[in-house]
């Protein structure tokens, strides 16, 4: 590995995907003079401009729900028709997450004009994209074949294209139309949906050949979804420098109760055709989860147990009880060390003793530990408790004789502070500041005042009063903070 001052990562964007913000999930990693992009969900147009979009080495895509690929199909657009760029944009994810934006693509992407503007041509998606996967290759695989009689059908096939009987595979047609796969595990005769039941690393599923790609400054990105729970097809991603480790465990449900239950419990199937019938038929039109007999696999649980050890891990978060992302009250369910987790994908408005991130913030991963990258200058991260609202960021710290306090409820923390009086158990008096492009500035509670970063990057505080406004330059209490919070820590 070249040398590369660690792994640097700048958050794009980090809200939810109902954010009345608008700044959807998007992230930057950059090692020595690579740049990837993991996911585009946030403007990259608005972030990057047509020149840095060119510097960009791959779009590593976790998912396909819009928060995360809004502007695929413009970022596909923009590397055909920039009349200065003169590759196909790299595309880097699963097989089966290519398929779908392949296939969610196709409005935007499979027609257009010829050169001379006179005829409707067809372009196929392979014209706009380079697809690498970055996960190994499922050797079990739902294709449409054309038979003989001119009907299409659909059939479980293996990689060479020989279809599987009914008693090993079979497809599961349901309400949403989309066709699922039932696959019978051969070791324990159990029916499973394998993309669920498997990690990338079992030979029963997936096919064992290397899927680790590797930049030329050295470092490798890989695929990993044993702790990925999110019901659509999903990855996690994961950077190797061979000093640092940095995983990204995009939208996920971490609960290892949950997980635990997941694999370890047996569900009686409740057939809706006899047993005959179901051994015989090839598609089954119903509920596949009245036909599986066990979620997770053994071996998948114990994947996801180790996936984020020793590693930086940047990991999706929520409020309260949600189904697709980790509840904020269950971090203490999960596998994650909190010295070495950055909170991100959070509410509009939200309390947590955990790191929070924020869009335009800039991490370092240097060996296994962490800071926040201020005007090129890495510091280290100080804070007891993190709070995000309106678009801003605050960051407090345990005081005593604090004007303010945090309270929790029901495993939710909240602030003392108007408009939104705190609620509960009073945990601790603090001191709150506002940051500003890593700045720390005392809490402004008048209504007539707030912050202004200048031109030149120092911060002023603008008053005003029925004759105007005045400005006067403020200082940046983090230094002082960070000696003192580092002092009793």
């Amino acid at each position: 590995m070249k040398n590369s001052s660690g792994i640097s990562v700048r958050v794009l964007g980090d809200y939810g995907p109902f954010s009345r913000i608008g700044k959807s999930i998007g992230y930057q990693v950059t090692i020595g003079e690579s740049c990837y992009l993991i996911d585009c969900g946030s403007p990259v147009f608005q972030k990057f401009g047509g020149h840095g979009l060119k510097t960009v080495k791959g779009l590593i895509i976790t998912h396909c729900h819009d928060d995360h690929k809004r502007w695929f199909s413009d970022f596909a657009l923009f590397n055909r028709y920039a009349p200065d760029v003169e590759h196909r944009l790299h595309l880097m994810t699963s097989e089966r997450i290519n398929q779908e934006l392949d296939e969610g693509s196709s409005p935007a992407l499979s027609r257009s004009l010829d050169a001379d503007c006179k005829r409707v041509i067809d372009i196929a998606y392979e014209e706009y994209v380079e697809f690498t996967s970055i996960a190994p290759k499922p050797k079990y695989r739902i294709e449409r074949k054309l038979e003989k009689d001119g009907v299409s059908r659909l059939v479980v096939v293996d990689r060479k294209g020989c279809p599987l009987p009914p008693d090993r595979a079979k497809i599961f047609i349901g309400t949403s139309g989309v066709p699922r796969l039932l696959f019978r595990d051969p070791p324990s005769g159990e029916w499973v949906e394998p993309e669920c039941f498997y990690p990338f690393s079992s030979k029963t599923f997936y096919e064992g050949q290397q899927t680790l790609f590797r930049d030329n400054e050295g470092f490798t990105i890989e695929a990993i979804n044993a702790p990925v729970w999110h019901g659509v097809p999903s990855i996690g991603v994961k950077f190797c420098t061979g000093e640092e480790t940095l995983i990204f465990s995009a939208d996920t449900n971490h609960d290892l109760e949950l997980w635990t239950e997941m694999y370890s419990l047996k569900i009686p199937q409740n057939r809706r055709i006899s047993d005959a019938e179901f051994e015989e038929q090839g598609v089954i039109f119903g509920d596949i989860n009245d036909y599986i007999e066990r979620i997770w696999s053994e071996e998948r649980f114990r994947d996801a147990e180790a996936a984020f050890r020793d590693a930086i891990v940047i990991h999706d978060i929520f409020l309260r009880k949600s189904v697709v992302h980790t509840d904020y009250r269950r971090l203490n369910h999960t596998t994650l060390d909190r010295t070495k987790t950055i909170l991100t994908h959070s509410p509009d408005k939200m309390t947590s003793e955990w790191l929070l991130s924020a869009a335009e913030k800039e991490f370092r991963v240097s060996g296994d530990t962490f800071c926040e990258v201020v005007n090129n200058r890495d510091l280290p991260v100080i804070g007891d408790y993190f709070h995000k609202e309106d678009g801003k960021y605050y960051v407090c710290f345990k005081n005593s004789s604090g004007r303010h306090s945090v309270y929790e409820r029901d495993g939710v923390l909240s602030l003392s502070t108007d408009p939104f009086r705190g609620e509960g158990n009073l945990l601790s008096n603090i001191d709150i500041y506002e940051d500003i492009n890593g700045q720390y500035f005392p809490l402004i509670e008048e209504k007539l005042s707030h912050y202004s970063c200048r031109p030149d990057g120092r911060v002023e505080l603008l008053e005003y009063d029925d004759n105007g406004s005045c400005g006067r330059i403020v200082e940046d209490a983090r230094p002082g903070l960070t000696k003192v919070f580092l002092s009793r820590n």
